[in-house]
């Protein structure tokens, strides 16, 4: 927990302890500290190097975490709330939405140990509930795999094991040098900009435009099914750019990223998150 350092300092003849604030961080045993960071292909504006935050700016982003509700597992989170004058901050360290950290086990299956859910900044960095702190874990030191989730994205984990500890550890999935498990994890944005897949308005692992449990047909029943120009605003899965907006048809729709990520001309493709 990040609020001040704290060292005891034994005066031996009186027997007294002494304590004094020497930095920026309270060490707490079995704590681990993580200082991720990630791109979302749905809200990346290339022109800008940074995501859009029309969802903060729109005040539809929730209080409280969302993924309990959407039926994603927490091992040790849940809950999270944001602290209060954080969705008012603008600029690069606006927020753009909740996101899920993972830790899991260094070796098959996988398995999740801890979960966080925090914030992502419009600059890539996922922070705590204060929007400023690292994201920390009740978890003993040692070496797990880091995996990064969001509800309509897909995952990514890192290929490798990471070494964590009370002192911050920097993972960064925006570069094309951190490896992901698995077989083109993340989107290659261009110019080595990594990001999550965007289209799984289904958060069931795969990404379909066309057939049973597609992601495309989520999007149509949501705009009323029947008018595809019709535009509907709020914090839906089906917004997968993160607009505020559930837009089939028109400029910046939520269907054709879906078209796009299964490969744009054969719409019966598929293709698979690699998050074990």
């Amino acid at each position: 927990v990040c609020i001040s350092a704290i060292q005891d300092i034994v005066n031996k003849d009186a027997n007294d302890v002494v304590t004094e604030i020497t930095g920026d961080c309270l060490a707490v045993p079995n704590t681990v500290a993580l200082s991720p960071r990630m791109w979302l292909e749905g809200p990346y504006v290339a022109a800008q190097g940074l995501m859009r935050d029309d969802l903060r700016a729109a005040s539809l982003i929730p209080t409280t975490e969302p993924y309990t509700g959407l039926g994603f597992t927490h091992v040790g989170g849940g809950g999270e709330q944001i602290e209060a004058g954080v969705l008012a901050v603008t600029g690069n360290n606006a927020i753009v939405d909740w996101v899920l950290v993972e830790l899991r086990a260094t070796t098959a299956p996988y398995t999740v140990l801890a979960t966080r859910s925090a914030l992502l900044q419009r600059d890539g960095d996922v922070v705590a509930m204060d929007g400023v702190s690292s994201v920390s874990f009740q978890a003993a030191p040692g070496n797990y795999r880091v995996a990064l989730r969001h509800r309509n994205h897909f995952g990514a984990m890192t290929a490798s094991d990471v070494s964590l500890g009370s002192v911050p550890t920097v993972v960064d999935l925006c570069s094309a040098a951190t490896n992901c498990h698995g077989t083109n994890a993340r989107k290659d944005l261009g110019g080595g900009v990594m990001a999550l897949w965007a289209g799984n308005t289904r958060p069931d692992g795969q990404l379909l435009y066309t057939g049973i449990n597609n992601d495309r047909d989520p999007i149509l029943v949501v705009i009323g099914g029947v008018v595809p120009t019709n535009i509907v605003t709020g914090y839906y899965l089906e917004d997968v750019n993160l607009t505020g907006e559930v837009k089939y048809t028109g400029a910046e729709n939520d269907r054709d990223i879906i078209l796009v990520n299964i490969g744009g001309s054969v719409p019966t493709n598929t293709i698979q998150q690699q998050l074990p």
